[in-house]
C-alpha cells in the first residue's frame, strides 16, 4: 500500500525515532509499504519517520551500473548504526521526499561502516561508498529528525527558505480561488 508521505515543515519530522523491538509482520508491511510508496514517488531511499512511524527503520535503493532499480538490491536497514571509515568527504546533489523540488549538493563521508539489522532481527554489516554511502547517511538522519537542508550553508538555506515561502504563497492562492470557485 502506498502511504502518504510527510513533507516540510511538518513538526513530526523532526522527532527521533524508536528502536525497532519487535520484528514481526506490521514491521514487514511497514517495510513493503515504504517500498512501494518510494518507488510510486521515484525515490531512491524513505525512512519510516517520512510515512509518519517514528521508527528506526529505513530503505535504500539506488540504481545500478544501467540506471534501473532493482528490488533485489533494495537494502532494508533497521535500527542503522553509521561508523565514518574516512574523513574523506564527498559533495552530491540531494533531494528528498519530505522536501519536495529543491535540490542542493551536501557534503556527507565518502566511506561508512553500516551496523544493522534486517526484517527478521538478524545482524548485518555493510561496507558503502559513493553515492550508496551518502543514501544511507541521508535517510539515518531522518531517524535522528534532522532533514538535508540543515546541512546546506547559510547563503543557500536562506535561498531555500525565500523559495518555500513563494511557493507555500502561490499555493495558498490556488487554494483561495479553488475555494471561490467551489462555493460559486
Amino acid at each position: 500500500m502506498v502511504r502518504q508521505i510527510i513533507t516540510y515543515p511538518n513538526p513530526r519530522l523532526f522527532l527521533n525515532s524508536e528502536p525497532v523491538k519487535e520484528f514481526d509482520s506490521s514491521l514487514h508491511t511497514l517495510l513493503d509499504d515504504m517500498y512501494e510508496t518510494m518507488i510510486a514517488d521515484n525515490g531512491v531511499g524513505l525512512a519510516a519517520i517520512q510515512v509518519d512511524v517514528p521508527l528506526r527503520a529505513l530503505l535504500v535503493n539506488i540504481l545500478d551500473e544501467n540506471d534501473e532499480q532493482k528490488k533485489e538490491d533494495l537494502l532494508e536497514i533497521i535500527n542503522p548504526e553509521i561508523i565514518p571509515l574516512s574523513e574523506e568527504m564527498i559533495t552530491c546533489m540531494e533531494g528528498c521526499l519530505s522536501v519536495p523540488d529543491f535540490f542542493e549538493e551536501v557534503k556527507r563521508y565518502n566511506h561508512i561502516l553500516l551496523k544493522y539489522q534486517d526484517r527478521f532481527g538478524n545482524f548485518k554489516e555493510l561496507q558503502a561508498q559513493g553515492f550508496l554511502a551518502v543514501a544511507i547517511q541521508h535517510e539515518n538522519d531522518h531517524l535522528d529528525g534532522h532533514l538535508f537542508i540543515e546541512r546546506i550553508s547559510f547563503a543557500k538555506r536562506q535561498k531555500f527558505d525565500k523559495e518555500f515561502k513563494k511557493k507555500k504563497k502561490t499555493s495558498n492562492k490556488k487554494n483561495e480561488k479553488a475555494k471561490v470557485y467551489k462555493l460559486s
